[in-house]
C-alpha cells in the first residue's frame, strides 16, 4: 500500500494531526505493523522482567540494581520524548516508525551481548530512544489514515502491542530461554525486530510534507493535556514496578520456578491485550474511564499485597493489573488524539509519554529500595497509592466536554 509523495490527504485537510500520505485506509496490516511496532518499542522492560530471576543468579546484582536498569532506560525516554515529538511532526511517522525498529534491534542485541550489569545499562539507556518515538509516530499513522470512528478502536489494538510484547517476553521467549539460555532468546528478539524495521519500510505510504500547527490550543485542552500527563506518570510509577517485580516476586516470595513466575508477565500481558482494546472502544465517548481504571488498579496492587499469605492471589492481581492499570495507558491515547491540534498530534502526545516514562524511572527504584528494607507487601501498597493518586489526578477529566477536545 506504498502511496507516491504527494500532497496531505483528507484526514489531514481536516486538522487530524496526521503525517504520511496515502491512497487509501489503512488495513489489517498497517494494523498489524503499528502493534508489533509498539511490542518492540518496550520489549526490553519486560525482558529485564521477565528474566530478572535468571539475572539476578547469574550476576548476583541486587532488586535495586535491576530497577535502575529500567530507570536508564525509561529516563531517557521522558527526556527524549519531547525532542522525539518534534522530530515525528517535522520527519514524518514512516522514517521515524523504521528508526524505532532499528534501535530496538540494537538495543536487544547488546542486551543479549552484555557481559555484567554496565554494558546492560548502556543498552537499556538506548533502549529509549525507540520508546521515545513509538506514541508520536503510531498516532501520527492512525490520525493520518483511519477515519475517526475507527481510531479509538484501532488505538486499543496498537497500544496493546506493548502487552504483546510482554507475553512475547513472559512466555515464548521464556521457554526458550529455558532451553538455548537467555541471551539466545534476546538475540531472536533482536533479529525479530530488525525483520519488522524491513517490513515497515516496505509497507508505509511514504512521509508527507510537514504539518503546518493549526490554531493556538485552548488553555482548557492545554490543562487537559498536563492533566493526561501528570496521570500517566503516576500510573507509570505502578506499572513499572508491577512490570520489574512481579517474575521476581514470584520467585523469591512465593516459590515460583523461573519458568513459571515469567509466566506471571505473560497473563500480565494478555489482560492488558483485552483490557487495552476494550477500554479504548470505551473511550471514544467523552469520560469517565481514565478515573474507573484507576481505582480497578488500586484494587488490584491490593491483592498482590495479600498474595504472599494467599499465592493464588498473585495470578488474580496479574488479570487486574493487565485489566486496569495497563488499559488506562490507551485511554490516554486516544483522548490525546481527541484533543490534538492540527501538527501538534506528535508533541502532544509525546508530552503524555514522557510523564509515563518519567513514571517508569521512577516507580522501579522506589519500590526496590522499599522492598528491600520492609519486604514485598509495602511495595505493594506504594503502588496501590500511586495508582489511587492516578485516579485523583483524573477526576476533573470526567466532567470534560467533547467540544473541548479541539
Amino acid at each position: 500500500m506504498r502511496a507516491e509523495r504527494g500532497t496531505e490527504t483528507e484526514a489531514e485537510a481536516a486538522g487530524s494531526g496526521g503525517g504520511t500520505s496515502r491512497a487509501r485506509p489503512a488495513g489489517p496490516a498497517v494494523t498489524a505493523l503499528l502493534t508489533s511496532a509498539m511490542a518492540f518499542s518496550m520489549m526490553q522492560l519486560f525482558l529485564l522482567g521477565a528474566l530478572g530471576p535468571r539475572l539476578v543468579d547469574e550476576w548476583g546484582i541486587s532488586r535495586t540494581a535491576l530497577g535502575l536498569t529500567t530507570t536508564a532506560g525509561f529516563g531517557a525516554a521522558a527526556l527524549l520524548s519531547p525532542v522525539a515529538g518534534r522530530l515525528v511532526d517535522r520527519v514524518g511517522p514512516r522514517r521515524c516508525l523504521v528508526a524505532l525498529l532499528l534501535l530496538a534491534a540494537v538495543s536487544l542485541a547488546l542486551i543479549g551481548a552484555a557481559p555484567g550489569a554496565a554494558v546492560l545499562l548502556v543498552a537499556v539507556t538506548l533502549g529509549g530512544l525507540p520508546q521515545a518515538l513509538a506514541n508520536p509516530a503510531t498516532n501520527k499513522v492512525i490520525l493520518a489514515a483511519v477515519p475517526p470512528e475507527r481510531r479509538g478502536a484501532v488505538t486499543g489494538l496498537k497500544q496493546s502491542g506493548v502487552q504483546v510484547g510482554a507475553f512475547a517476553a513472559g512466555l515464548p521467549l521464556s521457554l526458550l530461554a529455558a532451553g538455548v539460555g537467555w541471551r539466545g532468546a534476546v538475540w531472536t528478539a533482536a533479529g525479530t525486530a530488525a525483520v519488522a524495521a524491513a517490513w515497515a519500510a516496505r509497507m508505509l505510504p511514504y512521509d508527507a510534507a510537514a504539518e503546518t500547527p493549526g490554531a493556538r490550543r485552548t488553555p482548557a485542552a492545554q490543562g487537559a493535556t498536563r492533566r493526561l500527563a501528570v496521570f500517566s506518570l503516576l500510573l507509570g510509577c505502578g506499572i513499572a514496578s508491577v512490570n520489574t517485580y512481579l517474575a521476581l516476586f514470584g520467585s523469591q516470595r512465593l516459590g515460583l520456578g523461573p519458568t513459571t513466575a515469567a509466566a506471571l508477565v505473560a497473563v500480565l500481558g494478555v489482560a492488558g491485550m483485552a483490557g487495552r482494546v476494550g477500554w479504548s472502544r470505551v473511550a471514544g465517548r467523552p469520560g469517565r474511564a481514565p478515573a474507573l481504571l484507576a481505582a480497578g488498579a488500586v484494587g488490584a496492587a491490593v491483592l498482590l499485597a495479600a498474595a504472599e499469605p494467599v499465592p493464588w492471589l498473585v495470578w488474580v492481581g496479574a488479570l487486574a493489573i493487565g485489566s486496569f492499570a495497563v488499559a488506562a495507558n490507551a485511554v490516554s491515547m486516544v483522548l490525546v488524539m481527541r484533543r490534538a491540534a492540527p501538527g501538534r498530534a506528535g508533541q502532544d502526545s509525546a508530552l503524555v509519554s514522557a510523564g509515563f516514562f518519567a513514571g517508569f524511572a521512577v516507580g522501579p527504584p522506589l519500590f526496590g529500595a522499599l522492598a528491600s528494607a520492609t519486604g514485598y507487601g509495602p511495595g505493594w501498597l506504594l503502588v496501590a497509592a500511586e495508582f489511587a493518586a492516578a485516579g485523583t489526578v483524573a477526576v476533573p477529566l470526567m466532567s470534560g466536554r467533547r467540544g473541548a477536545t479541539r
